[in-house]
């Protein structure tokens, strides 16, 4: 088949961002299928340009949007892009199939076009619950935008052929709206073990970013944006600032970026560190050469629901996790015995759990064990894409 992946934040490895449509579009290439994606970049150098990567076929938009934006400026973006990714697939050749990937939901609207106008067939895939996270975390509260954004969810869902949603949680999500449990196909975010390993730190590394080589170390990496619960990372670091030997390491971008730096200074966090953002090589390095991983977001309960690549990352690195939430994350580390759960509203309890998990190197040794066990059996991207190339090539046009 002739497949058409839209996918706004599509990255390729060597790019900061979420890899996970960059491997199943080489999963569905090695299936017989070609692959062309519509994505989005600010940093293009043309309003539309076209490449092609180990077999992918890249259309690039250049669109202005950064995480950073207030939510007005980001709708328009969003906007933008559905408008001008409409307009490209429209124009697209013997398209025989559609995979169209959230977030934003407003991703769903090409794909739904080309069904209505030219019968092609899509799959949707729910990477997060939209509109509802807006909607829970205040980012959307005009009762008719919620209305007629139910009502959209709702149509790009009866529509698709078939839908792949990111976690348990969003599973269920999906079957509230009235569609049935057998159009839908858990397929979670995946580890890449081959992209995150347990090896030998990297010392000239370490010496280009100053790193305290040390200290205990605890990273957090990926977005850091207002679902990401940065505030009470900072908080807990700041009860720990007189521990010199516990260090927290940011590394990544988004909205809440300028606070970390800002609180580094205004408290004199001398235990806290902003990196930078890295791609995907650097930020494996990094992770490696720390102790624990964080994998928090703010107690809402459309957040239990997460799917997040630095869960699995860290899975893959063989690193003991610390998560903070409700959902289906805290069950997986507790029942594989990979990482802790600690309390969301409470830094000192975070703080408490920290210290244990610091005096206990034999704990994390298991865990970190336990984790890139976990990574190799269960979640690795060899399994996962595989898994979704299958749901792809079951699905009749």
């Amino acid at each position: 088949m002739k497949i058409l992946y839209l996918h706004q934040y599509f990255k390729t490895p060597d790019k900061p961002g979420g890899t996970r449509s960059y491997w199943n579009s080489l999963e569905l290439i090695k299936n017989g299928h070609s692959v062309t994606v519509i994505c989005y970049s600010r940093d293009a150098e043309e309003k539309i340009s076209r490449e092609t990567r180990n077999g992918i076929d890249i259309i690039t938009l250049k669109i202005d949007y950064s995480q950073s934006m207030g939510v007005m400026n980001r709708l328009k973006a969003y906007i933008h892009f559905m408008l001008v990714s409409t307009h490209i697939a429209l124009k697209q050749k013997d398209i025989d199939f559609v995979i169209a990937t959230s977030t934003p939901l407003t991703i769903g609207f090409p794909a739904l076009v080309l069904k209505k106008f030219k019968k092609i067939p899509y799959l949707f895939e729910v990477r997060d619950l939209w509109p509802e996270v807006p909607i829970q975390m205040g980012g959307l509260k005009n009762k008719l935008l919620i209305k007629l954004a139910k009502w959209f969810e709702k149509t790009i869902y009866k529509n698709a052929s078939h839908i792949v949603a990111l976690s348990p949680g969003m599973e269920d999500g999906v079957i509230e709206t009235g569609i049935p449990k057998t159009k839908i196909t858990m397929i979670p975010n995946m580890a890449k073990i081959d992209e995150f390993w347990s090896r030998p730190l990297n010392k000239q590394l370490i010496e280009e970013l100053k790193i305290n080589p040390n200290t205990f170390k605890v990273i957090y990496f990926g977005a850091m944006g207002e679902a990401n619960a940065i505030e009470y990372i900072l908080e807990t670091a700041d009860l720990l600032k007189e521990n010199k030997d516990i260090e927290f390491i940011f590394i990544g971008n988004g909205a809440k970026k300028d606070l970390i730096i800002e609180t580094i200074e205004n408290k004199s966090l001398g235990n806290v560190s902003y990196l930078g953002l890295f791609a995907m090589e650097k930020t494996s390095e990094l992770v490696n050469i720390c102790d624990v991983s964080l994998v928090t977001f703010s107690n809402i309960p459309i957040l239990y629901t997460n799917s997040p690549n630095k869960l699995f990352d860290s899975l893959s690195a063989g690193k003991p996790i610390i998560v903070n939430s409700k959902g289906w994350t805290k069950k997986l580390v507790e029942e594989h015995e990979c990482g802790i759960f600690v309390d969301p509203e409470s830094p000192q309890d975070f703080a408490e759990k920290l210290l244990d998990l610091k005096e206990s190197p034999q704990l994390r040794k298991k865990m970190g064990i336990n984790s890139r066990k976990l990574a190799e059996t269960e979640y690795d991207k060899s399994i996962l894409c595989e898994k979704f190339a299958s749901v792809v090539n079951s699905i009749k046009i």
